[in-house]
């Protein structure tokens, strides 16, 4: 059990890295937490910060999950229940960060590397190509990136029951349909806030949905 105690271990603390908060501090000197809505995250610091900054917080960030993923699978060889545990725990180390006493970001970053890794190693890759369509149709449109990534990680569930390929090493599509669950839980967790602060803050359904970021980007 060492090597899964490892995986779960180390890919909590990779999800630990405060990404934005380090690229927040080296550009204005400020604490991230004390910006914008406060999250510790990539579309925080795009509007309060800057999209140089953003692009380097969302590169790590997507890479913090598909480390911890392709360490437990690669490096540790642990079964598939812990190397879901280990993405899952990365998710949660994003959120709840022990390097900013279990202040966070909302996880999509992670979520996103640690599928990056996962469903190509098990043999779906088509699984990312449709959950980036399914994310890029309602962004089009809408131009909310937090509403449509909500809807990729709503559907991702269903992308995973209803093509996810088993193989000798995959014995049951059920551990992967239950982590998308518990990621998107978890995530939406950290989204009700900001989703409650928006409904009050916008006056029409419109506003709520249709969003530019004029209101919030500073940069």
């Amino acid at each position: 059990m060492v090597n899964e105690i490892i995986a779960v271990v180390l890919g909590y603390l990779l999800g630990s890295i405060p990404t934005a908060y380090i690229a927040t501090r080296v550009a204005m000197g400020k604490d991230v937490r004390q910006l914008g809505g406060g999250n510790v995250g990539g579309l925080n610091v795009y509007r309060e910060v800057g999209v140089k900054a953003a692009m380097v917080v969302g590169i790590v960030d997507v890479g913090k999950g598909a480390a911890a993923v392709a360490i437990a699978l690669w490096l540790l060889k642990v079964e598939v229940p812990f190397v879901l545990l280990a993405g899952f725990a990365s998710v949660v180390g994003h959120n709840w960060m022990v390097f900013l006493k279990f202040s966070g970001g909302k996880g999509m970053g992670a979520t996103f590397g640690a599928l990056a890794v996962l469903l190509p190693a098990y043999g779906y890759w088509q699984g990312l190509v449709i959950l980036f369509g399914i994310i890029l149709v309602p962004f089009i449109i809408t131009r909310n990136v937090a509403l449509s990534m909500g809807i990729g990680l709503v559907s991702l569930p269903f992308i995973v029951w209803l093509g996810m390929q088993t193989g000798p090493s995959v014995p049951s599509v059920f551990p992967f349909v239950i982590w998308s669950v518990a990621v998107g839980v978890i995530i939406a967790i950290k989204f009700i806030p900001t989703a409650r602060e928006a409904w009050v803050r916008n006056k029409t359904k419109k506003g709520f949905i249709f969003d530019d970021g004029r209101e919030d980007k500073r940069h």
